[in-house]
């Protein structure tokens, strides 16, 4: 029962966001260049406050981190972990696939998570145990039988240095890369868990950015883990993949693996 509960927790922090979000999006503000008040740090700042208020009143002894606001130690084991807008260049540029993220951690492990894009009103939910839907409805990733037929996504190679570059083109140069995709932030994980895409792959994520992905994309049945293919959890350094087919894990931390 009690994951019953926190998922409609997290569809209530996820609400309070996106309507702190939405009248900023293509608001014109940016045009004006201050620092502090672009558009996407008011958003940012409203949408962390708006979800931190539900989760003061409602779940007082979870630890809560934000990337905004930093970390605010609880006493539960339990730990709630938001990015009020992943996906700021897209954000600024009027694009709608940046998302809110919202993940629950227990003792370090993500148990639950939603991507939700306020604009599209697009949200997927990732729960242990339990299929990932997409605004109700189950969804599931598909099928890849081979690597050289796999469709990549990435945010983009600036985001990569020299070296984390080199092998993600090691892995590129293995996959169908006529089809690869630049940018899309947390939006890409979503699409992977709804069978559109096969892999992700990220380097330098901090756990705001990943840990709500986890449990979307391995309900919908496929894998997250680092470069070398371990699990994720509150310590790992932020070498992200996302596999559609698990079948193909092998093959993608191998590709990865060798560079030239």
């Amino acid at each position: 029962m009690k994951i019953e509960q926190d998922i409609a927790l997290a569809v209530r922090l996820a609400d309070a966001a996106g309507d702190a979000i939405r009248p900023h999006f293509r608001s014109g503000l940016s045009a004006e260049r201050k620092e502090d008040a672009s558009p996407v740090t008011i958003a940012d700042r409203a949408a962390e406050e708006a979800m931190r208020r539900i989760l003061q009143a409602e779940a007082a002894r979870d630890t809560i981190i934000g990337e905004e606001f930093g970390t605010v130690e609880g006493s539960s084991g339990r730990t709630w972990v938001l990015d009020p807008i992943d996906g700021t260049v897209s954000f600024i540029a009027g694009r709608p696939i940046f998302g809110t993220l919202i993940s629950l951690l227990v003792d370090g492990w993500p148990v639950l998570g939603i991507i939700d894009q306020p604009i599209l009103g697009e949200r997927w939910i990732g729960a242990s145990g339990r299929p990932t839907t997409f605004n109700g409805k189950p969804v599931r990733t598909r099928p890849c039988r081979e690597l050289s037929e796999a469709m990549l996504a990435t945010t983009g190679p600036q985001y990569f240095d020299d070296h984390q570059g080199d092998h993600f083109m090691a892995l590129a140069a293995r996959t169908d890369h006529r089809r690869m995709m630049m940018g899309g932030d947390c939006y890409n994980y979503g699409l992977l868990a709804s069978g559109q895409i096969d892999l992700v792959c990220e380097a330098g994520l901090k756990l705001h950015d990943w840990a709500a992905l986890v449990p979307v994309v391995e309900g919908a049945g496929g894998t997250m883990c680092d470069w070398n293919g371990d699990p994720l959890h509150a310590a790992s350094e932020g070498h992200v993949l996302a596999i559609g087919d698990p079948a193909r894990l092998e093959d993608v931390v191998e590709a990865l693996a060798c560079h030239h």
